[in-house]
């Protein structure tokens, strides 16, 4: 599919029929990861399977800790003072200081159900979007949308809030903006989609009894519209623009990090204060 129009090209083609634009091999073959436990994770979800990785990790942790130190809600639920202490968003805790929760809240769920839901959305859409965008723009756009939502979150709401929602949000931002470059009839169709998916996503969201965050799905979704519509996809030949992208996307890995650090170094101290 050619970058610029959308148009369908032949992989022999360097140049498109259609439009001019130069092409070139896809971002994802271009990138050529080399290959883990044996080819086991995709190369085409390579970062979309590690934040996967990272969050049902993250979900059997708070599970166990639940269980056993918390409330306890089963398999169905996770106690809301566990999650807080793995770093869920909390209003009174982020703007007393406590900022890297608009981070790490993005990796926790409550429940089977809750990471099951997302987890189905994002594998899917993850990889479409790691494909048209590339990995480094996925991270970005994903970190971006992840703070954006809780930040938006904080703002609205003092309740404690936690999910990937406002990243897959972010996810499905980025495809609008996609659609809204590309100006074309595939766009239009495109940016119309993925509209609908956030409507129905939002309005999801209104439902009695289900306690979803809809200011963080609007955080989301608009932070990640926002970076994918200044980052764009990847072209050929523009060596020092994606130099740049993945210089950014390794910052998003060294701040997700130095949050989670901070995360441990606030446990330790509690525990120790105790």
């Amino acid at each position: 599919m050619c970058p610029h129009c959308r148009a369908f090209i032949t992989t022999s083609d360097r140049t498109c029929p259609y439009c001019g634009e130069r092409v070139g091999p896809r971002a994802i073959d271009v990138q050529n990861p080399s290959a883990l436990l044996g080819g086991f994770v995709p190369h085409a979800r390579f970062v979309t399977t590690m934040i996967l990785v990272v969050n049902f990790g993250l979900f059997a942790a708070t599970l166990l800790y639940s269980l056993r130190y918390g409330e306890g809600g089963g398999m169905l639920g996770v106690d809301g003072r566990t999650l807080f202490e793995f770093g869920g968003k909390w209003r009174s805790a982020v703007l007393a200081g406590q900022w890297w929760r608009l981070v790490t809240a993005g990796f926790l769920h409550g429940g089977l159900f809750h990471i099951l839901m997302n987890s189905w959305v994002l594998f899917d859409l993850g990889a479409l979007v790691e494909e048209l965008y590339g990995q480094a723009r996925l991270i970005a756009i994903y970190f971006a949308a992840t703070v954006t939502g809780f930040l938006a979150s904080t703002l609205w709401s003092s309740s404690l809030s936690v999910g990937a929602s406002a990243g897959v949000f972010g996810l499905i931002g980025a495809m609008i903006a996609l659609g809204t470059r590309q100006r074309s009839p595939m766009g239009g169709l495109i940016r119309g989609m993925y509209i609908r998916w956030a409507i129905y996503g939002l309005l999801l969201g209104l439902l009695p009894g289900l306690r979803i965050d809809n200011a963080a799905h609007l955080g989301g979704l608009a932070g990640g519209y926002v970076v994918a519509f200044v980052a764009g996809t990847p072209r050929v030949g523009s060596r020092l623009r994606e130099r740049l992208w993945s210089l950014v996307s390794y910052a998003c890995l060294l701040v997700t990090g130095w949050c989670f650090l901070l995360l441990y170094l606030w446990l330790t101290q509690k525990v120790w204060t105790q």
